[in-house]
């Protein structure tokens, strides 16, 4: 009688879940659908051509740094440094190379960078959405 260990018996396991979990966790975009965020948190996808790119680099570090801020903020990490592995994400989004783009929980593109931002001006970009200033005042929806 052969039994599968636990891991092969389950299914994957969810991102969202995962990340409601641990807001700290970095997704890889293969990994996730945009979709299943939406009214949940705040994508913000960082692109490169490799994951030894500087610019993704200097951005991932940046990000995590300062992850417990982004964290307030709902925001999920997520990476992806393959351009011939076209993930939904990449197909979606199209960057031309090193890019970061913010998400909002409606759904739709806030922020389009091609070069690597600092986490406050980030948060700044995030506190000035209406969805935002509402969850700042209480009224989280």
């Amino acid at each position: 009688l052969f039994v599968a260990p636990a891991a092969f018996a389950q299914d994957a396991p969810d991102p969202v879940a995962q990340w409601q979990d641990d807001h700290t966790i970095v997704f890889e975009a293969r990994d996730v659908v945009l979709a299943d965020f939406r009214w949940i948190a705040r994508p913000v996808v960082v692109f490169g051509e490799s994951p030894f790119e500087p610019q993704f680099q200097q951005q991932l570090e940046l990000l995590t740094a300062q992850i417990d801020e982004l964290a307030l903020r709902d925001v999920v990490l997520i990476t992806d440094t393959d351009p011939d592995d076209l993930s939904d994400i990449r197909r979606t989004l199209r960057p031309r190379a090193f890019m970061l783009a913010l998400i909002g929980k409606d759904g739709q593109i806030k922020l389009r960078t091609p070069h690597p931002i600092e986490v406050d001006a980030l948060n700044r970009h995030i506190d000035r959405m209406p969805m935002r200033k509402r969850e700042m005042r209480g009224g989280q929806d």
